[in-house]
């Protein structure tokens, strides 16, 4: 991959592979650009023939599995159909909830106006999402996140539909990133000539644990996916300047 970041291997044995996908990376081939990189040819190039299990949006980073054989994919998709895996996300947002945890649950279904996006809609499908704050900084905030259903762009829906969309989303919020000025205030400054780079300039949203049975095994495994640097670095100036 031209990213070094793009895909990181967590565990791999005969059965399945766990990996962190980083921001930007498409988890199939795009249909009217299928020269754009992806995590299925890379992973067909890796260890042979994959099956795709679940996916990430291609703006979201963190933890995935995948199948290497007909009989994983089924055992872990019925596991993901059934509603038995546990799916945990960091999520920093603008703004902060009204209580500490709490749980969303609102319909979802397309955008009738807007193709390829989703609305809260009565007449939806059911959709519920729970979150924690794990941290809260002068204008955002930093959430745990589970779902417990899985429709498509459900936690960015949600969390905006309670009033604290992500921190930077270019569909459902605002997608100027984030930069040091925006926290250091009126301390901060710039060498003459230079133009300041955003700390974070993605989707604000990363997959951090994983748990399901193994498809071979039925042991219970649990994987994490390392923050990837520039969510790192964000988190880091905001405790520093916006607590």
């Amino acid at each position: 991959m031209k990213r070094k970041d793009a895909i990181e291997i967590i565990y791999e044995d005969d059965a399945i592979l766990v990996i962190n996908k980083g921001s930007g990376l498409l988890s199939l081939p795009d249909r009217f650009k299928p020269e754009l990189q992806n995590l299925k040819d890379w992973a067909d190039r890796h260890c042979g023939r994959i099956w795709i299990v679940h996916r990430l949006d291609r703006d979201t980073s963190g933890v995935l599995v995948l199948a290497k054989s007909e009989a994983a994919h089924k055992h872990l998709s019925l596991q993901f159909e059934n509603r038995q895996v546990k799916k945990y996300y960091l999520a920093l947002v603008k703004g902060r909830p009204g209580q500490t945890s709490g749980s969303i649950d609102r319909p979802l279904s397309p955008n009738p106006h807007r193709p390829g996006r989703m609305v809260v809609s009565k007449s939806g499908k059911e959709a519920l999402t729970s979150f924690e704050i794990l941290e809260s900084f002068r204008n955002y905030s930093l959430l745990q996140v589970s779902i417990h259903t899985g429709r498509t762009h459900q936690i960015r829906v949600h969390l905006k539909a309670i009033g604290c969309p992500l921190a930077i989303d270019p569909i459902y919020g605002d997608d100027k990133g984030i930069f040091l000025s925006q926290l250091k205030g009126r301390s901060y400054q710039i060498g003459k000539d230079k133009e300041e780079r955003p700390l974070l300039h993605r989707l604000s949203l990363h997959a951090k644990q994983l748990s399901f049975l193994h498809p071979v095994t039925n042991k219970e495994l649990s994987f994490e996916a390392p923050l990837h640097k520039d969510y790192r670095a964000v988190l880091k100036q905001l405790r520093r300047w916006s607590k």
